[in-house]
């Protein structure tokens, strides 16, 4: 299948305008608000009844169960298409007007191509959820003070990737024709997080637009043949995170 490499990450253009020759980077049309693209999901139901803690489960053990299954959906979604992210393609990590720098535990601020910044993402995550002694397995483990907060900061990386999924790659995503499970896959996290407030509404305001038509809850499904038919009823400027 020929796939085209998609460029829209890297999206300043130069400009007559003086003194310093540049303007605000002119708004992106978005691809993936499109209802052709935007109604294709791979459920049909209500994702909160997803989300809500059962009564006979441990909040931490709920976070840690969907937290550990999010990083490996959202994984194996940017694999589909890591060969179009390159630091060629995707020279910063982008999404919509926003520019993600990569903080080290030093708290030093990095510039890096998308595709580092993933890498690290992924690696973090990688060692977050296979430690014991924050994300323990054993039956009597107890969760560390800090885990809500650890679970918080995955939250937010993973959020910054799929963003980037859909501002950058979302071409791709649809010539594979993978956007039902991203689709899926970005709602079901939306609501999760919503739900349990592990991102702050601020750091994905970016993709409101999107998530607003994503998470509305499901049409009714069709009423069977004997039944009777049911009535018929952004900003132009970059930010640095």
């Amino acid at each position: 299948m020929g796939v085209l490499v998609c460029c829209d990450c890297f999206f300043y253009r130069k400009s007559k305008t003086k003194p310093n020759g540049k303007k605000p980077p002119a708004e992106e049309k978005k691809q993936y608000l499109e209802a052709e693209f935007t109604k294709v999901r791979v459920v049909d139901f209500d994702l909160k009844e997803l989300v809500v803690l059962p009564r006979e489960i441990d909040l931490n053990e709920w976070l840690a169960s969907n937290t550990t299954t999010f990083f490996n959906l959202i994984n194996l979604q940017y694999s589909t298409i890591s060969e179009f992210c390159t630091g060629d393609t995707c020279q910063a990590m982008t999404a919509c007007n926003t520019i993600y720098y990569w903080y080290d535990e030093r708290g030093k601020k990095t510039k890096c191509t998308a595709p580092q910044y993933v890498d690290f993402v992924m690696s973090l995550v990688q060692k977050l959820v296979t430690d014991e002694d924050i994300f323990p397995t054993k039956y009597g483990k107890e969760f560390p003070n800090s885990f809500e907060s650890l679970v918080k900061k995955i939250c937010r990386y993973l959020f910054h990737v799929l963003a980037h999924l859909y501002w950058a790659h979302f071409k791709e995503t649809v010539a594979l024709d993978l956007q039902g499970h991203l689709n899926t896959l970005y709602a079901h996290f939306i609501v999760f997080v919503r739900e349990f407030n592990l991102v702050d509404p601020k750091e994905t305001c970016i993709m409101d637009d999107l998530s607003e038509i994503l998470c509305a809850p499901a049409p009714p499904a069709p009423a069977a043949p004997s039944s009777p038919a049911p009535s018929p009823s952004s900003h132009n400027h970059v930010t640095e995170r």
